[in-house]
């Protein structure tokens, strides 16, 4: 296993982001002049070069850094709204990207945080890390009584590197041509992410929203949460209870039947629904990482840093969205769009023709009679196809503040369920969320 010896310094974070900018900007600027010596094609897949290479050096700079950048870069894989689709699949290298820190630095935080060393605090501590991510990372131990749990270390330095980090990649944006919104709607999407990065990285509060998770899905006995071990945990060392299952990847290797399968769907979809629709919170990281399966159905989640709270009035207008386009009330879906803050109010206005193509490629999982086969499902790729003709009413529409994690969690679970291979009834199941469906 490859192992980052330290954390950046601060000032070696600035200037490899400020290079990263510099080299993309030029690469924008020079694509653009180039093209206008070029027919409409040439310069069309001029610019698509430039957008490929752009990818691959944020990619590989954020990969670098670790921190919030890579963890914004993560989340930026997944969307489509804000960036181009050669820089986002670059960007989806990134949930693959984060070799673990060497064992000396998590050593010297806990000992930071406690004021005593792993030695003294666990019975056993593993040296080799049992998962790293972008913030931090997990090992597991045995606590002084007995229990096995996983220690979650954060990497020196994040957290003061949070501001500084999310500035850099907003004048990256805006120098490089990469993005696709304007100013109000990018400084709305970053303070969003500001927010919820800050949350993520206070271990306290985190340890808070595991208990909060888990006495709303105590309602839910195929949903294990993991519990806090309150005295060997801080700001910025978590401690919890070790929860076995196997990951979506060992699945097909352990042979789950297609029953046990659409039982593990149907379940990961109610977990979701009831966080959305009832709870008003939901758990915002869908990566396969955090959640493990059990044959008797049973799904473990972890990791709840970035967990988001959903204001009633944004449930509520979501409601009327799924409704509006089930039954192709058009009017409605205007409506609703212009309630979450979807439509940018100063573009053309948007014709139903436009909503009902839409429509008739997202509204199929909840079409589909009597259950949608999530082993076959083309949606993702019949999206893409879509996306040439948005270009004419990019400027009706803009990203929500407040949906930038619900879609998110829904897309990643969309991509979840088809590892999986569910078959569910979808229309069915979300009813008892969405009465006046």
């Amino acid at each position: 296993m490859t192992h980052q010896d330290r954390p950046a310094t601060k000032s070696k974070r600035f200037f490899k982001l400020a290079g990263m900018t510099a080299s993309v900007a030029g690469g924008y600027a020079r694509s653009r002049v180039k093209g206008l010596f070029l027919s409409k094609e040439s310069a069309r897949e001029e610019f698509e070069r430039h957008l490929q290479q752009a990818g691959t050096r944020v990619t590989k700079t954020l990969g670098e850094l670790k921190g919030a950048v890579m963890k914004v870069g993560q989340m930026a894989s997944v969307a489509a709204d804000i960036l181009p689709p050669e820089i986002a699949n670059a960007l989806s290298k990134l949930q693959r990207q984060a070799p673990p820190m060497a064992f000396e630095v998590i050593a010297e935080q806990i000992k930071a945080e406690f004021g005593a060393g792993h030695e003294a605090l666990f019975a056993r501590f593993d040296r080799e890390p049992y998962a790293s991510a972008s913030i931090g990372q997990v090992h597991r131990a045995r606590t002084n009584s007995g229990r096995e749990v996983i220690c979650k270390i954060q990497y020196p330095g994040v957290d003061a590197a949070v501001d500084s980090d999310l500035r850099h990649l907003k004048i990256l944006l805006r120098a490089s041509g990469l993005a696709r919104i304007n100013r109000k709607a990018m400084n709305g999407t970053f303070e969003e992410l500001r927010e919820r990065l800050h949350e993520e990285l206070d271990y306290c509060n985190e340890a808070d929203n595991v208990r909060m998770f888990a006495k709303y899905h105590k309602k839910h006995p195929f949903v294990t949460i993991p519990k806090v071990v309150g005295e060997r945990s801080s700001k910025r060392v978590l401690t919890l209870t070790l929860e076995t299952g196997d990951s979506l990847e060992e699945l097909d290797r352990a042979n789950y039947s297609q029953k046990e399968r659409d039982r593990l769907g149907k379940n990961l979809w109610t977990l979701m629904s009831g966080q959305i629709f009832e709870l008003g919170a939901i758990h915002a990281d869908p990566n396969p990482a955090n959640f493990a399966f059990r044959r008797d159905g049973r799904i473990v989640i972890y990791d709840f840093g970035c967990i988001k709270k959903i204001p009633r009035e944004i449930v509520d207008s979501y409601s009327d969205l799924i409704v509006a386009s089930v039954y192709e009330d058009y009017e409605a879906v205007e409506n609703a769009v212009r309630k979450l803050g979807i439509r940018n109010l100063d573009g053309p206005p948007v014709e139903h023709s436009y909503y009902k193509v839409w429509r008739d490629c997202i509204a199929l999982p909840f079409l589909a009679n009597p259950e949608f086969d999530f082993g076959k499902a083309t949606l993702h790729q019949e999206v893409l196809k879509l996306l040439p003709g948005t270009l004419k009413y990019l400027p009706s529409f803009q990203p929500a503040k407040d949906l930038i994690f619900l879609n998110r969690t829904v897309a990643g679970h969309y991509a979840n369920l088809l590892k999986l291979r569910a078959r569910l009834p979808i229309l069915s199941l979300l009813k008892q969320y969405v009465s006046h469906l």
